[in-house]
């Protein structure tokens, strides 16, 4: 245990052995709701945009916000994002209709999405294998994911299990009923005698999706092709998922090494403000648990701010922090704060001001009840 101990065998608080790692062609990003994923995934977009010859990051959020990160509108196509010429973003639907997801059209389809309805998350699956199949055919030198909350991400990573059991489910039903499913597919709308050849072409297509996951899969667990960096806040909630999802990650074979942690108010930026004081040592309370915790992983600390970090300008220059740790400003003085304007961090001096005000308004409140009971 030594060696973690000893300051120069500890990691550095930065994202550079990601870009360094040339190999790297998978880059999930993914963590708690509302810690910050899409700002983080897309500043290390915009990182890897820098050192990599194309980059495309895929949003598999059902709310998509990387439309929002970047001030431009995606589809499910990828577009070239603006101010970069090998950057490209794209939103994809994690639920799209069947029919759609197989090439499967009106009442194959829908007996498709009938017969669906009995494997859960078989349609995500599907749907996930399909962007992988997409994703395959493009040339694209390296793809960011910005993920769902943990959960979603969790059920994505268990696909291909879901896909193996969907598959020999549908297998074993064809081999039980034989002719059977025929008529049953007649009477679900799937036509005349031609019912067990479109369920057939329905096994075709899954085997052959199927086939594109484990492939996917397998250069998942390849860490020399793909990592999970984990995006949280120093808070109980964020912890626990964390650690939820490393453990996860682990079960999967897939290599994690990086951890962000988001929204942090620093002590050099607190000044005499009590209320952020008492943020601070909360805060500095769980990153002595994530450092102790995760001793061998590099992470990355970023600071809190009074704004959203929206447009390509923004997220070039918050993505700088992924590379360099971040030095926070001492903090104003109070009587000069208003009048410094040099904080980097506006959102300090805010609090500060927001907490004068109540302390007034309680001494007016004050004043004002002490007449009333001289009265």
């Amino acid at each position: 245990m030594t060696e973690f101990v000893d300051a120069d065998a500890v990691l550095e608080p930065t994202l550079q052995n990601v870009l360094d790692q040339t190999t790297l062609k998978w880059i999930f990003v993914g963590g708690k709701g509302g810690v910050g994923k899409t700002t983080c995934s897309c500043s290390l977009a915009v990182q890897l945009a820098g050192v990599r010859e194309s980059v495309l990051i895929i949003s598999t959020d059902p709310a998509h916000n990387l439309s929002d990160a970047f001030r431009q509108k995606f589809s499910k196509h990828p577009s070239l994002v603006n101010g970069f010429t090998n950057l490209y973003a794209m939103e994809v639907d994690p639920t799209p209709d069947l029919s759609e997801v197989e090439g499967l059209e009106g009442e194959q389809g829908g007996f498709l999405a009938d017969i669906s309805t009995s494997i859960p998350g078989i349609d995500e699956a599907m749907s996930f294998a399909e962007v992988m199949k997409q994703v395959q055919s493009m040339d694209y030198s390296c793809i960011v994911f910005d993920t769902a909350p943990t959960g979603h991400t969790l059920r994505l990573l268990q696909f291909p299990t879901t896909l193996e059991k969907g598959l020999s489910k549908l297998i074993s039903l064809k081999d039980s009923f034989g002719g059977m499913l025929s008529g049953v597919s007649r009477m679900m709308g799937a036509g005349g005698p031609g019912g067990e050849h479109m369920i057939d072409q329905m096994l075709g297509k899954v085997e052959q999706l199927k086939r594109v996951v484990e492939e996917v899969n397998s250069q998942f667990k390849n860490d020399e092709l793909t990592t999970f960096v984990c995006v949280c806040i120093p808070e109980f909630l964020s912890l626990y998922e964390t650690e939820r999802l490393i453990q996860e990650l682990a079960k999967f074979e897939i290599d994690s090494r990086n951890i962000v942690i988001n929204q942090v108010i620093f002590p050099e930026e607190v000044g005499s403000s009590r209320l952020l004081a008492a943020r601070v040592r909360m805060q500095q309370k769980y990153l002595d648990q994530f450092y102790d915790l995760y001793e061998d992983f590099h992470i990355v600390c970023l600071p809190l701010l009074e704004e959203e970090v929206r447009g390509p300008e923004a997220l070039r220059a918050f993505s700088q922090h992924l590379l360099q740790p971040y030095q926070a400003p001492p903090a104003q003085q109070q009587d000069g704060a208003g009048s410094a304007g040099g904080g980097s961090n506006s959102l300090v001096e805010e609090m500060r001001r927001q907490v004068e005000e109540q302390r007034n308004r309680i001494q007016e409140l004050e004043a004002e009840l002490k007449a009333a009971k001289g009265s």
